[in-house]
């Protein structure tokens, strides 16, 4: 998908999972129905994906369990399962809670260390992308570190690899420094990188100038950053630079968060079609 921006082309792409996962926790997340497939892809085509890749995502989520499928007369609609409500609302604590910006860091790490056998590869990638996801970055082989105290039991125990992992928390000790550790463990000229990413594309006059609405900028920016924070393993400040461009990128997002917000709403009450769902499976 691509937006013209005043003559100059503004490239877009993200996975249309990634975009519904926005476009869920935005308009679904918190309310207790589920939303006709007609209005997702009429949603969607603002943002140049077609309906081919819209059906195909809710079907897909629905097999991962991420979405459950109502009927209602010969309509088609989806909700959250529980499991995407929990996916959705750890989105939204670190969208709007936690901050892309670590300041109140109490000098201790989260170590976890794993040795898996190679016929248990999937098990190795999946622990490795939950840990990831969770802010976690690669010390030394099998070693894995983040800043602060982090719930890395939930992991470990969801995946079903207690017996083969070890977590703890520490501090480091001399030779060890702590801006060592951040720089040897993550990549943080790649996590600028993102971020300066992101400025470039939305810190101008009038960003997606192209795209139809406020709707389709709204949810555009929320799949843009969402991406961003799920790849923050939000750094310790001290040991950042001053300028570090996640502080601009996050106020910037708040500004145009708010600023599409009232319309995109207007538009969104006027596009989706809903029905009550009692109860969360």
């Amino acid at each position: 998908m691509t937006a013209g921006q005043d003559g100059d082309t503004l490239s877009y792409s993200a996975r249309p999972q990634s975009v519904m996962l926005g476009f869920l926790g935005i308009y679904l997340l918190g309310r207790r129905s589920a939303v006709y497939s007609g209005s997702v892809i009429q949603v969607f085509d603002r943002v140049g994906i077609s309906e081919e890749a819209v059906r195909s995502t809710l079907t897909r989520m629905v097999k991962r369990g991420l979405l459950t499928r109502h009927r209602n007369g010969r309509r088609v609609y989806f909700g959250l399962s529980a499991r995407a409500t929990e996916v959705l609302e750890d989105g939204a604590r670190r969208v709007w809670q936690a901050g892309a910006v670590n300041r109140d860091w109490d000098g201790n790490w989260t170590l976890v260390g794993f040795s898996l056998p190679d016929d248990r590869r999937s098990d190795r990638h999946d622990l490795r992308s939950q840990l990831s996801w969770a802010g976690f970055g690669l010390l030394q082989s099998g070693v894995w570190i983040a800043p602060g105290t982090r719930d890395a039991a939930a992991i470990v125990e969801k995946l079903g690899l207690t017996e083969h992992v070890t977590v703890f928390t520490a501090q480091h000790a001399k030779p060890t420094e702590s801006a060592d550790l951040v720089h040897k463990a993550f990549d943080t000229d790649a996590i600028a990188g993102r971020y300066q990413a992101f400025l470039a594309r939305w810190d101008i006059p009038q960003p997606l100038a192209g795209a139809p609405d406020d709707l389709a900028r709204q949810l555009i920016l929320h799949t843009d950053w969402l991406q961003l924070v799920g790849q923050d393993p939000r750094l310790p400040a001290e040991h950042l630079a001053k300028d570090w461009p996640a502080i601009r990128a996050e106020q910037l997002f708040r500004e145009l968060a708010a600023q599409y917000a009232p319309t995109a709403a207007r538009l969104a009450a006027e596009i989706i079609e809903e029905i009550p769902v009692d109860e969360v499976p």
